[in-house]
């Protein structure tokens, strides 16, 4: 029996020279490499990757493709339901979408989709012509830069809709600017792809926010006649226990955004600060954890400790950023807890008093819920802590607009089809709606946010 071709892996630069510098990590594959990793898929007629793909992309279309060497027309193809090719090859988990429904990978390794698409969006000339949609001259606001308000704003723009991005910051992008570590998403990569987008007649109107610059009766007497919110989750949770307000103590969204959209790194040259602590703890488990301490590290600190409540076995971030954080140097004291934090005599945090966990019965993320362990507390010494235990949906157009109905936990009620919520007009999607989740879940939802909106004003 012939032996199934390996998967291809992905150059890398060494963890020794990468964490000195924000440049990418991950190297790209060589046209070789891709024409021999998309040899390995099967054109299974009925494309399960593709149902797992929530921006609806034509898996096994863009392979074949790639393999006839007619990789112009491969891309092309998955920009047809694909706004952001390029960043979705870099940070899309594609190992739980797409990868997840591989038929290679139930006895062996599913095709590298991410890297063929992250391939793809490098052979992509500079400015493509883009074709003239039928102007049905309808203005729609969107509210939020982020994946799901860029994603909504291009499907739109190709149905003939004037659409004009509000964003509240100076930059686009929403998380993707200020949340993704460059080495993780190069600026140049997300400049690229909004940049595509005004090439397709999107508008932007940067540092205004929508709920107190303008409201959407204010957006309405301009003459916008729908709208789509994808403000995020921008409100960041702490754990509430003694010692998160010392100097030194950082929400993970505050220590990011100051490093990457507010040129911290560069302190004092631009003058946003950030610590650049010797000993940083990182509480939390996920991808925005693992972005957190990689970034210390890149900032030079000696030490850099994750602590996570859990077992390995249940962090929810990427396998691959777990192991690049390893290969950098990253600690990781798992099934811990930090109890407080304490202080030196200046008032900065020193040290965190943590107690060592165990798993106990799955709770309601099928996730083994951690037990303290009694008697188990210990020390770690610090002088900068980084909180990723998550992020609330952002309140500030809800508090705003009473009409507007909303969840527990402050998130916007919405028809998971079609994005409406239950003010006439106005559609929301991304982690506004849904609380913190992934890229290309925020994708989908502008996505078919898109489509109600246009069929919303059609009627």
């Amino acid at each position: 029996m012939t032996a199934k071709p390996e998967r291809v892996r992905m150059p890398e630069r060494p963890p020794a020279e990468r964490i000195r510098d924000f440049e990418e990590v991950p190297l790209g594959l060589t046209p070789e490499l891709a024409r021999r990793e998309a040899a390995r898929c099967l054109q299974c007629p009925t494309a399960p990757c593709s149902a797992g793909c929530p921006v609806e992309i034509d898996i096994p279309g863009f392979i074949r493709l790639l393999r006839e060497k007619r990789e112009e027309e491969a891309i092309a193809l998955i920009r047809r339901t694909n706004s952001l090719p390029a960043v979705c090859g870099r940070v899309c988990p594609q190992e739980d979408q797409c990868e997840r429904h591989c038929v290679l990978g139930i006895k062996g390794e599913p095709v590298a989709i991410g890297a063929l698409e992250r391939y793809l969006s490098k052979r992509e000339p500079e400015s493509s012509p883009q074709p003239e949609p039928v102007r049905r001259g309808e203005p729609v606001a969107v509210v939020g830069s982020g994946p799901a308000g860029l994603t909504a704003a291009a499907d739109l723009a190709r149905m003939g809709f004037a659409v004009t991005v509000f964003e509240a910051l100076h930059a686009p992008g929403g998380v993707m600017a200020y949340g993704i570590p460059a080495f993780r998403l190069p600026r140049s990569i997300l400049e690229g792809e909004v940049a595509r987008l005004a090439e397709m007649g999107v508008r932007f109107e940067y540092d205004t926010v929508i709920g107190a610059t303008f409201s959407l009766d204010d957006l309405r007497d301009r003459g916008y006649r729908a709208f789509f919110i994808g403000s995020g989750a921008g409100l960041p949770r702490f754990m509430g226990i003694p010692g998160e307000n010392l100097v030194g103590v950082y929400s993970a969204n505050e220590y990011l955004t100051r490093v990457n959209l507010m040129g911290a790194r560069h302190f004092p040259d631009w003058a946003t600060p950030v610590s650049r602590g010797r000993r940083v703890i990182v509480v939390g488990g996920g991808n925005v954890a693992m972005d957190s301490a990689r970034t210390a590290l890149r900032l030079g600190a000696e030490e850099v400790t994750v602590v996570y409540r859990r077992s390995r076995r249940e962090m929810p971030a990427r396998h691959e950023e777990i192991v690049h954080a390893e290969q950098e140097g990253v600690v990781f004291h798992l099934l811990a807890l930090p109890l407080s934090y304490r202080p030196d005599a200046d008032g900065r945090v020193a040290v965190a008093q943590c107690q060592r966990m165990e798993l106990g019965e799955p709770d309601a993320s099928g996730r083994r819920s951690p037990v303290p362990i009694p008697g188990s507390e210990f020390e770690v010494a610090c002088d900068t802590v980084i909180v990723a235990v998550g992020n609330s949906p952002n309140p500030l157009i809800p508090s705003r607009e009473p009409g507007l109905e909303t969840g527990r936990r402050g998130n916007l009620e919405v028809d998971p089809e079609t994005g409406a919520t239950s003010l006439p007009g106005v559609f929301a999607g991304g982690d506004i709606a849904t609380g913190a989740a992934t890229v290309i879940e925020a994708m989908g939802a502008g996505k078919r946010a898109a489509r109600g909106i246009a069929a919303y004003l059609a009627d």
